[in-house]
């Protein structure tokens, strides 16, 4: 039997909708391999990937090396299939084949050792702004483009949401950065709904969500969470992360140089780059705000909407100080 990684067990086993699903996946592991004529490529005692949402084991098919990733239902993993299928291995990860029912697909197998999390950040700015550019695809008449949220739709919500969320929890944040978050909101949703610059956005293209191919190969993007929309929605992801990165010397500064560097590499906009990442982690400070044992993500979350709104808050860690993503507060 292939084990469960121990931090996929433990997220889902809080309810009893995960526990069902994690009771289900020796089932749904054995039927894709029968379905797609797969064996398992796992050493003995190895446990397969996981991601924060998927079980992704090795497989080989005739010879042929993949990845058989098994996804709990939910509405990103629901239209995953279908950004991969438009994107058809042009700046993603290929897909292979696809199960809708089990929510599985058979990947090719990249290097899951050679992420953009460790190289130098010019690399990783060129490799990025390159990626971006690929995906970038335009809408056309393939019924794949329906199943998408639009980014202006979610910043259309995020208008209402937001600032229920911020009285509801005792007003986290001063009222100044709730506020700028909502000027985004509100702009960018209106000029997102008569624009002609839509293209399908991987909104979570973070430094370990691209891997390379192996034997040194492109790089690649994996778990994109797409939606339609303006594409400087993508650059947020890298600014919320590798933090620790920035010179000691002004990182406030350095923050709104990378943001500007990364746009650029992609052919963006830096100004609308900014302020969809002001809007983005405020959502996602008052999404940390509800979890007590997300103190550092909300810290950061924080520190980086305050400072890309151009007044970083007085009283959170330095920059060097602030946890990574999912980190825990030191």
């Amino acid at each position: 039997m292939i084990p469960i990684p121990g931090d996929l067990h433990a997220r889902y086993n809080r309810d009893s909708a995960g526990r069902d699903w994690l009771a289900s996946l020796p089932g749904l592991i054995q039927d894709s391999l029968d379905r797609w004529d797969l064996t398992v490529d796992l050493a003995p005692g190895t446990e397969p990937w996981s991601g924060h949402g998927a079980l992704v084991v090795p497989v080989l098919r005739d010879r042929v090396q993949g990845a058989l990733k098994i996804a709990y239902p939910h509405d990103e993993a629901l239209v995953e299939r279908h950004a991969l299928t438009l994107w058809n291995g042009h700046g993603a990860v290929r897909m292979l084949e696809s199960d809708a029912g089990s929510c599985s697909m058979l990947l090719e197998r990249l290097d899951a050792s050679a992420w953009l999390q460790d190289v130098p950040l010019d690399v990783a700015r060129d490799a990025w702004g390159g990626i971006v550019r690929r995906l970038s695809i335009i809408p056309d008449e393939r019924p794949q483009w329906r199943a998408f949220d639009h980014v202006a739709a979610t910043a259309e919500r995020w208008s209402d949401e937001l600032p229920q969320d911020w009285e509801q929890l005792n007003r986290p944040f001063p009222r100044w950065l709730l506020e700028a978050a909502l000027e985004v909101c509100q702009t960018r949703g209106a000029v997102g709904r008569r624009s002609s610059r839509d293209v399908l956005v991987h909104t979570d293209l973070h430094y370990m969500n691209v891997l390379a191919e192996h034997d040194g190969g492109e790089y690649l993007a994996i778990d994109p969470q797409p939606q339609v929309g303006e594409a400087e929605f993508a650059v947020a992801p890298v600014l919320w992360n590798r933090i620790k990165d920035l010179p000691r010397s002004s990182p406030e500064a350095a923050l709104r140089e990378r943001c500007a560097d990364f746009s650029l590499a992609a052919g963006l906009d830096p100004e609308t780059a900014r302020q969809w990442g002001v809007a983005r982690e405020v959502g996602n400070a008052l999404w940390y705000a509800r979890k007590p044992l997300h103190a550092g993500d909300l810290a950061r979350s924080l520190w980086v909407a305050s400072t890309l709104a151009g007044k970083t808050l007085a009283g959170l860690p330095s920059a060097h100080d602030l946890p990574g993503p999912g980190e825990a507060v030191t």
